[in-house]
């Protein structure tokens, strides 16, 4: 449970290099991240929003968002558009690394699916862009 009276802080220089570190080797160069704010409900029992530091960054078509919820807690997700938006399927993660590379690996594997590639296919079965 996050302090409402108290803000979150912003993500650190080592956060920062966490993530740019993963985007580098997912992508094989460097992706540019923005910095915003989000109002998050933190507690689903409660009415309130609380403003999140957030990374924002887009590659491949794709938007991804990294919200920091409070002292090493993190959440995510990836959207192409309002109707197609993705989380993980975890509330929040306390390793900064931890919820990177699974948001990376299951966008990865969504632009999979959403070219027609699944598990077993050959080269020459798979659509090429």
């Amino acid at each position: 449970m996050t302090d409402t009276a108290r803000p979150i802080p912003d993500f650190n220089s080592a956060e920062h290099w966490v993530i740019e570190s993963a985007l580098k080797e997912r992508y094989g160069h460097f992706v540019a991240t923005e910095l915003a704010d989000s109002e998050l409900k933190l507690d689903p029992e409660a009415p309130v929003l609380t403003a999140c530091p957030t990374v924002f960054w887009s590659e491949r078509d794709c938007n991804f968002l990294i919200f920091k919820t409070g002292e090493d807690r993190y959440r995510c997700q990836f959207y192409y558009s309002d109707e197609e938006q993705y989380g993980t399927g975890r509330a929040e993660f306390d390793e900064l690394a931890e919820c990177v590379s699974l948001l990376l690996k299951l966008q990865a594997d969504h632009e999979k699916q959403r070219q027609g590639v699944h598990t077993g296919m050959t080269g020459g079965q798979i659509k090429q862009p």
